[in-house]
């Protein structure tokens, strides 16, 4: 039986009009009418498995952002600046991620929360929101191969082997790792991501100990480093006003470090129960928010003071074991052997980013597709449930990438992470605004909160705080253009580059709401109007058949040994 109750006919609650159809609307339609199940060759598949869900939860966003990236916002402000900005963004992630959560466990629909946008809120939302996060992962994946090439330059030398080698020996397998369909790719990312968290644990256990003196300097650093040289490094000026704009150029590291979250809202689509599994999935990423982030980032801080020589040196590294602050603290503590045991671990880690980004970039095509907002071939799907023509078209302009293969490719992956750090805010924006509309149709349309298999924790209030500082970081996160700073490449004149390329995706993607709704002359959706039940009666007849056979199952023998039972199912 579904987790949430269906209406009947007779029930005094109004179900919403059928909205206008797709001739009505002028070239493009919306999601209701393409998410359908009747074509057996536009559907994925649902073999995504509860454990590989919830450990690509736990562990499928956690990159290079938090490893390496850490170390730069680091230098630049400060450990407690660092502290602060990774809670908030970290909490703004965390709304966002209960908002997706109530959202997908209601209806799990195969074009995720773009078609969400299109339902709930505005057809030309889920256009616009569709295409800015899929201009971001065609970005972000070459920008993950390039820095696995540099990764690599740790032990082969550019002047050895030229970087496009290793390009092409990663995207050859991250292409057939997706090509191999949804159960393949989820296995491989289970595994991926348990490495990573027990990388990350390892590290955090190490720099515990660091910390409390068990190192081979038995110094006992506590937050030494806190008094002297401080707590906040002031930047762009002394006092407040400099620690303040230090504290607020580390927002940009922290969002970059925690994109990708919102991936588990794109996989609802291919998950096996994902009533249960999603909201389960939500709750674990607070704890790794929690463990992961904040207390790395207060580890760290701990370790290794703002102005430490070797600290400098590696934020001018870019990417690497070299970069990472970690390496940095078991170098000032004595310890010397493990980098390059860290660089093989942040090579799975960049891996595993790109696997999962081109994943992330196929679906997103393909959800376009079915939402009628790009051409049928991209909801194609073969066998497997693969949309290899949404794939393909991916693979290629990951291809991009070859660019990179000149000697500044550090430049050109420092633009890129500028662009894609736009592109993640707004889908966070538009993420909360679809959260807005949906929570006010089910008012409206009578639907109660225990009729959901999950609610967001602090409802709209926590939607709204995370809406409002969401919009300030996307204004203000590239301030230091303004300002006049010594020692800039282009002395003190107006850093146009910066500019371009952190503002560039906000013209971009109203431009597109706006362009749409001029050419389809489109309206948006009251809570009467939004669509909350189309595809619900077939999603709940998967639910009732997936709980009848793993029941029918689990009569004939508990799965797994007693060790499995007691400790580890509960998890997954």
């Amino acid at each position: 039986m579904g987790l949430i109750q269906r209406k009947n006919a007779e029930t005094s609650v109004d179900l919403p009009p059928s909205p206008p159809s797709s001739q009505e609307k002028g070239s493009f339609s919306v999601g209701q009418f393409h998410d359908s199940q009747d074509d057996p060759n536009t559907q994925l598949h649902r073999n995504l498995k509860s454990r590989q869900i919830t450990m690509i939860a736990i562990g499928g966003a956690i990159g290079t952002g938090l490893i390496i990236g850490t170390g730069s916002a680091l230098a630049k402000a400060g450990p407690l600046s660092i502290l602060i900005s990774y809670s908030i963004v970290g909490f703004i992630v965390y709304m966002v991620m209960c908002a997706l959560g109530e959202m997908a466990s209601y209806l799990p629909i195969q074009s995720g929360f773009t078609g969400y946008a299109s339902r709930f809120c505005d057809p030309a939302l889920g256009f616009s929101l569709g295409y800015t996060y899929w201009f971001k992962y065609i970005i972000v994946t070459p920008n993950q191969l390039t820095a696995a090439s540099l990764v690599i330059q740790y032990w082969v030398p550019r002047e050895k082997v030229n970087p496009g080698v290793f390009i092409a020996i990663f995207l050859i397998v991250i292409v057939l790792i997706n090509y191999l369909g949804v159960r393949f790719f989820g296995e491989i990312e289970f595994w991926l991501s348990s490495i990573k968290i027990l990388t990350i644990v390892g590290l955090l256990i190490l720099s515990l100990v660091l910390v409390l003196g068990g190192g081979p300097d038995h110094d006992r650093k506590g937050f030494r480093y806190w008094k002297n040289p401080g707590a906040m490094k002031p930047q762009y000026g002394t006092g407040d006003k400099g620690r303040f704009l230090g504290l607020w150029g580390t927002f940009v590291t922290a969002t970059f470090a925690y994109l990708g979250t919102e991936l588990v809202g794109v996989t609802v689509g291919e998950a096996q129960n994902p009533r249960r599994v999603i909201p389960r999935a939500i709750k674990l990423t607070f704890w790794r928010i929690v463990v992961f982030y904040v207390l790395s980032v207060l580890l760290i801080g701990m370790l290794v003071p703002y102005n430490s020589k070797a600290l400098s040196f590696a934020t001018k590294q870019t990417t690497g074991a070299s970069a990472s602050p970690f390496v940095v603290a078991l170098i000032e503590s004595g310890i010397s052997g493990l980098p390059g045991f860290l660089n093989a671990c942040i090579l799975i880690f960049v891996f595993s980013a790109a696997n999962s980004d081109l994943y992330i970039a196929t679906r997103t095509l393909y959800s376009l597709a079915k939402e009628g907002n790009s051409h049928s071939i991209f909801a194609r799907t073969d066998r497997r449930g693969v949309p290899i023509y949404a794939l393909a078209l991916s693979s290629a302009i990951a291809c991009i990438a070859f660019l990179n293969c000149a000697d500044d490719s550090k430049k050109v992956f420092s633009y890129f992470v500028n662009l894609v750090t736009i592109f993640g805010l707004l889908t966070w924006i538009s993420i909360l605004v679809t959260h807005i509309y949906f929570v006010k149709a089910r008012r409206a349309q009578g639907i109660q909160k225990h009729q959901l298999a999950y609610t967001a924790p602090f409802g709209l209030y926590g939607t709204y705080f995370a809406l409002v500082f969401c919009i300030v970081i996307a204004l203000f996160k590239n301030f230091d253009v303004f300002i006049h700073v010594k020692g800039r490449e282009n002395g003190e004149k107006f850093d146009y580059v910066n500019f371009i390329t952190g503002y560039l995706g906000i013209p971009l993607y109203l431009g597109m709401i706006f362009g749409y709704k001029l050419l389809s002359h489109s309206k948006g959706w009251t809570p009467l109007t939004a669509d909350l039940m189309t595809g619900k009666d077939a999603i709940d007849r998967e639910e009732e058949e997936f709980l009848a056979n793993k029941a029918a199952k689990q009569g004939s023998g508990k799965p797994g040994g007693w060790f499995y039972r007691h400790f580890v199912s509960w998890l997954f």
